[in-house]
């Protein structure tokens, strides 16, 4: 199918404040509440026809930008600024593109001029994926295709124009090749302050509300058997709270798998290397670390890209995350060792879809064991939730990373009558408990079979109008 021209006549931002229900620790930062952003986009097909279309993410603090000096709202607006920039460079763009034309031609003009305002590359990309996908999304409605047949159709023109490493890859033949599945695994995230058991809460600390408040709980609740554990730098303590955990999974007697996250915590490989040794050395962990598939970027951004990680590898798959900085991050990486990239629907889909292709090429040239994973626990249920987890799929990724919705009390912040929306269009994906509407999660799995929609995953608006204009 040739990939139709569009044209950008208009964007709009909106923001929706949350506050979390239990605080979430990552890095040096401990969340209470948080601001996510909503992009509405317009555009013109060439037959003059115009089609809606939207993305969402939640505005993350210390995580783009770590830099301690900045404020929580600091960052929200270099956030703020790099949606600014995405939007001047989509409309400024003029001429009917193809989705992936307008989507090179907004990067090639945002990132210098993010740079030049001392953005850095994770907070350029945040603009232009946020406008990227609420033009895919457009593409896909004004087609009334789901985003997996636009995809394989290669309706948005995705070709090598970005990535010369890729240039006479048939890039159509391997879309064609990607499907979604039913259903996805979670991987539950363990927050540095999250409780491990329900003996560690005491009775003064205790929600209440009917959800699952610790670790434990959350096992017995979800049936999860996935799980990603943050690691923070301090051996003793690393070592005494995953002991813990370990306690609680291996009640289990069905495997489970576990990948360690590093948070940039470490300067450099060796540290990380006497970290997992150990480990290894602990009896109590043996099981726990024999069930580790990965380590997700130990490494601070400033040097993970230096030096080879090879000598690590050999114990431990290495992937990054924060050092993703834009598209010619995974070739530099695998070259230094690294095993794998993260997909984040805020690092851009087809960022994502790209680093897939290049995983295809590698494995077919060499055989080269490299692996893609779904990374985001910000994730809010609705508009973002369903686009991350159609990107999740449509890669291939049989788990990811998803407990933005134990984090915040399910769809709080949302008017009711937008909650019953999402609901009816996904009654798979989501359930009614205790006044809101939740992510369902049966056996660790959610089932996502509703998110072939003809849209990017949701073909359901939400309320613009209950929320803040954000510009």
């Amino acid at each position: 199918m040739t990939a139709p021209g569009l044209v950008v006549e208009d964007i709009g931002f909106h923001e929706r404040n949350l506050r979390l229900r239990t605080p979430f620790r990552f890095g040096i930062v401990t969340l209470t509440e948080a601001t996510q952003v909503f992009v509405r986009v317009r555009v013109r097909l060439s037959d003059g026809s115009t089609v809606e279309g939207q993305s969402a993410e939640l505005l993350a603090a210390k995580w783009f930008d770590k830099n301690p000096d900045l404020s929580n709202e600091d960052n929200y607006d270099q956030l703020r600024a790099a949606l600014s920039i995405a939007r001047t460079a989509a409309v400024d763009a003029g001429e009917p593109l193809s989705a992936f034309g307008l989507h090179a031609a907004i990067a090639e003009a945002a990132y210098p001029e993010c740079a030049a305002r001392g953005l850095n590359g994770l907070i350029a990309g945040f603009g232009v994926a946020l406008v990227d996908r609420a033009v895919l999304d457009a593409l896909c409605r004004a087609q009334g295709l789901s985003v997996f047949a636009a995809v394989q159709r290669n309706l948005p023109g995705i070709d090598a124009r970005t990535t010369p490493d890729l240039a006479g890859f048939d890039m159509s033949g391997f879309l064609q090749t990607l499907a979604p599945a039913q259903s996805i695994a979670v991987r539950h995230t363990v927050g540095l302050v999250d409780p491990i058991t329900e003996a560690e809460i005491a009775p003064a600390d205790r929600l209440n509300d009917g959800l699952p408040e610790s670790l434990e709980a959350a096992v017995a609740t979800y049936g999860l058997r996935h799980f990603k554990l943050k690691v923070g730098g301090d051996m003793a303590a690393d070592i005494d709270r995953l002991t813990r955990i370990a306690a609680v999974l291996d009640r289990a007697e069905a495997p489970y798998l576990v990948s360690l996250d590093g948070n940039e915590q470490y300067e450099d490989a060796e540290a990380v290397l006497e970290l997992l040794h150990r480990l290894g050395q602990e009896p109590a962990l043996a099981r726990l670390m024999r069930s580790t598939a990965y380590l997700e970027q130990p490494i601070s951004r400033a040097h993970a890209l230096e030096r080879p990680v090879t000598a690590l590898a050999a114990h431990l798959p290495v992937i990054i995350d924060e050092s993703d900085s834009g598209i010619g991050v995974f070739p530099e990486a695998r070259a230094l060792g690294y095993a794998g990239i993260s997909s984040k629907s805020c690092k851009g889909v087809y960022r994502a879809l790209l680093n897939r292709a290049r995983v295809a090429k590698w494995t077919a040239e060499d055989g080269a064991k490299m692996f893609m994973t779904a990374e985001d626990l910000t994730t809010q249920p609705g508009v973002a939730l369903a686009q991350d987890l159609a990107l999740a799929t449509l890669i291939g990724c049989t788990h990811v990373e998803r407990n933005g919705h134990h984090y915040v009390d399910g769809m709080a912040g949302a008017p009711e009558a937008e909650q019953q929306r999402f609901l009816a269009a996904h009654p798979d994906l989501y359930r009614q408990d205790g006044g809101r509407v939740r992510v369902a999660i049966s056996d660790g799995r959610m089932a996502i079979g509703s998110l072939a929609a003809p849209a990017l995953g949701t073909a359901v608006t939400p309320d613009w109008d209950s929320m803040g204009a954000a510009g």
